[in-house]
């Protein structure tokens, strides 16, 4: 089956003879009573004007959910998560001092294993310590926002840098000037010229009305939040000027995301995540009034599809995971299948040497997932799947994606080693049958 963008092809002709093809719709075949509750497998019950190519993208995910819920072989899309802002700007970032050129560690997976990752999940937040939404050089997409601003390349980069993960990014066309770094060359890591997998979003969103634009200010002890017990309710109620704030922080969101949608680039777009860690000590938006918390996710659902009409986006909900310090249970946060595509959690909770719960690693949080009734997804995690510790876990819980966050890759600090993925584990993963990269989608 192929798939067609405004900018792209993308083919499975490459996996022929692989048991599950890249493009393949799964098929609908009724269980009996007893079978396995299945996810639904068509965009189009959350939104009926979602695009083809979300549609497709949706439906492998679906696909290889369903082929684990019925016992079969599956397989899971292998994601790196890029800190753009931090490769760009922070010199203490990485696996090396100094500054990094912009998709180092999209590039760094290519170094280890010679193949690239099945799935790039990129942030428009939070911004890196600088005033106001801006972006690097103006473009057709952002000229509502200030440009040419220091620190505010990166954000011309996850567009660039989106594009080319779908549609492909020729070595020609990977070296671009910044006008934000004073004219500096920004190269992007070129990718053979050819579709190189799927695309996500996450957005760091600092807290609406933030002056400055940064990590720390989507922290809610740095937040109005921390001394208003008020100020939540007042940013989610239409008409307050908190409320005018956060329609301004998702315009910035919507503005970059629509540019995507008239690339035919479908996005797996993950917002307010963590949500369900204890009060006080996460983001903005998290330990917060579960029907407030509600109400913050289906306000932006309905402003980015209904309002902004981007029917490209695939809603991915990643609470933290539940090992009752940090995060706690995150059923109530669940906004419910009318606005959610895909289920996730981001794992900080155990490591491969020593799983949460004495069983299998990721055992807890693959199980707890299952009731949601929608692909499940490592959103984030410091660990590649397999290694020498746990080299059945795909097999034990085949999960439909598994992101790897940014610096953790290859980051080596002797006061947090645990950081550190071995090249041999990155190898075992990157080269297992179990494990899509980005050769699947050539």
């Amino acid at each position: 089956m192929r798939m067609r963008g405004r900018v792209g092809l993308l083919s499975a002709a490459a996996l022929a003879a692989a048991p599950l093809a890249v493009w393949a719709w799964p098929d609908d075949d009724p269980d009996g009573p007893d079978g396995p509750a299945l996810v639904p497998t068509d965009l189009r019950e959350r939104d009926p004007k979602a695009t083809a190519e979300a549609r497709r993208v949706y439906a492998l995910l679906a696909g290889a959910e369903n082929a684990a819920r019925r016992g079969r072989p599956s397989r899971t899309v292998i994601g790196q998560h890029v800190e753009l802002h931090n490769e760009r700007y922070n010199k203490r970032y990485g696996d090396y001092a100094g500054t990094k050129p912009p998709g180092y560690y999209y590039r760094k997976v290519r170094d280890i294993t010679g193949r690239l990752p099945g799935f790039v999940e990129l942030d428009l937040g939070p911004g890196y310590d600088q005033p106001g939404w801006a972006v690097g050089e103006a473009r057709p997409y952002s000229r509502a926002w200030p440009s040419c601003r220091r620190m505010w390349g990166y954000t011309n980069d996850a567009m660039d840098l989106a594009v080319g993960v779908w549609a492909g990014l020729p070595q020609s066309a990977a070296v671009r000037r910044d006008c934000s770094s004073g004219g500096a060359a920004a190269p992007l890591p070129e990718n053979g010229g050819g579709p190189s997998g799927l695309v996500g979003f996450s957005f760091h969103q600092p807290y609406p009305g933030s002056p400055v634009k940064g990590f720390r200010q989507t922290m809610h002890r740095n937040s109005p939040g921390a001394t208003d017990p008020d100020w939540f309710r007042r940013v989610i109620t239409p008409g307050t000027t908190e409320h005018q704030a956060l329609l301004l922080d998702l315009a910035f969101l919507a503005d970059h995301l629509g540019h995507l949608a008239d690339q035919g680039v479908p996005v797996l777009l993950r917002p307010y995540h963590e949500m369900n860690t204890t009060p006080g000590r996460g983001f903005w938006w998290a330990g917060q009034d579960p029907a407030a918390f509600h109400r913050l996710w289906r306000l932006t659902y309905d402003f980015l599809v209904h309002r902004r009409g981007l029917h490209h986006l695939i809603f991915v909900w990643a609470p933290n995971s539940w090992d009752g310090t940090y995060g706690h249970e995150p059923r109530a946060y669940y906004p419910g299948g009318r606005y959610v595509d895909v289920v996730g959690v981001d794992d900080y909770s155990d490591s491969p040497a020593r799983p949460f719960g004495g069983g299998a690693w990721t055992g807890v949080w693959y199980r707890g997932l299952e009731r949601y009734r929608r692909p499940r997804a490592v959103t984030e995690s410091f660990h590649v799947p397999l290694s020498a510790a746990q080299p059945d876990t795909l097999a034990e819980t085949p999960w439909v994606l598994w992101t790897v966050w940014g610096q953790s890759l290859s980051y080596q600090n002797l006061s947090e080693p645990w950081l550190k993925n071995p090249t041999e584990d990155v190898k075992r993963t990157y080269y297992s049958s179990r494990v899509i990269t980005s050769q699947a989608f050539r």
